[in-house]
């Protein structure tokens, strides 16, 4: 019976660390993302990235756009 009990009584523990992780690993890669922005002026993207941004694009609120992805506008 203690055992099953300390099992019930750690799973939120552990779900509440893989959020945390996934959140430290988001901020890990927005910090990085700022970082490349700040030293690389002008990025080439393949059609395949864009079409994966395009794709992701719905699943983010447009207002948030700006901050999450690597483009702002047309390609040359």
């Amino acid at each position: 019976m203690y055992t099953v009990t300390r099992r019930l009584l750690s799973l939120p523990a552990l779900l509440l660390r893989r959020d945390v992780s996934k959140d430290s690993e988001l901020l890990v890669l927005r910090h990085e993302n700022a970082v490349l922005r700040r030293h690389v002026p002008r990025m080439r993207y393949e059609p395949a990235d864009r079409l994966w941004f395009a794709a992701l694009s719905h699943l983010i609120p447009r207002h948030r756009w700006a901050q999450v992805f690597p483009m702002t506008g047309p390609s040359p």
